[in-house]
């Protein structure tokens, strides 16, 4: 029996309607494969994000210390952009973890996210023992010592133990980049390495025009 006309259109404008939904699925599958997957609670990423927010919170907080006491120019400079670079990306890491829908609160130990090898043949013991402490990070003892010194002694604390604190500061950034794809994440890593390793190099030249050295370094 020939087909009539009714169900020529009618086949017709249901291949029209089934060619459409595969282009559809075939766009939705091609987005969902290009599409940054969330981190997961455990990743690098939220890892990073929580163990260098409190990296930070320790800088601001040593950089207010000496702001308070020197009255040297350069130092007040530095520890005013230490204060407002740190607090600005702790803000953003926090954001992130809020986006990603992770607690902001680690759900293991801290630096779980960062390989043994990549803290530094010299890093402190109390990276693995005592107080715990993530990468450069200044003991209690040395914040309650930096508080105590009178101006002078506190430059040269100050500046040893912030260059310090930014090598553990750039080793985790580096951890992060050798472990992530997440771009936006990088990219903060990146800027991390890049500014802190110039900040490195600034204090390195305070400290010597103050006749002291920096503590052992803590890079590989």
């Amino acid at each position: 029996m020939e087909e009539s006309t009714r169900e020529r259109g009618n086949r017709s404008r249901r291949t029209a309607v089934l060619a459409a939904l595969a282009m559809i699925i075939l766009a939705a599958v091609a987005v969902a494969w290009r599409w940054p997957r969330l981190p997961a609670d455990t990743s690098p990423e939220a890892g990073f994000a929580r163990d260098m927010a409190t990296h930070h919170d320790q800088a601001a907080e040593m950089a207010f210390i000496l702001r308070d006491v020197t009255a040297d120019a350069r130092l007040r400079a530095l520890t005013y952009d230490i204060i407002v670079t740190q607090t600005a990306q702790r803000g953003i890491f926090m954001g992130w973890l809020q986006q990603w829908g992770l607690r902001q609160a680690s759900p293991g130990p801290r630096m779980a996210w960062m390989p043994p090898h990549a803290h530094g043949a010299h890093a402190p013991a109390t990276l693995s023992a005592g107080e715990g402490l993530m990468p450069g990070m200044a003991s209690a003892r040395e914040m309650e010592e930096l508080r105590a010194a009178p101006p002078a002694e506190a430059e040269v604390l100050f500046l040893r133990l912030m260059i310090r604190h930014h090598e553990g500061g750039v080793q985790m950034a580096r951890a992060l980049l050798a472990q992530s794809s997440n771009e936006q994440v990088l990219a903060m890593a990146r800027s991390i390495d890049a500014s802190q390793a110039a900040e490195i190099s600034l204090m390195k030249e305070l400290l010597v025009e103050r006749g002291a050295e920096p503590l052992p370094s803590i890079l590989e």
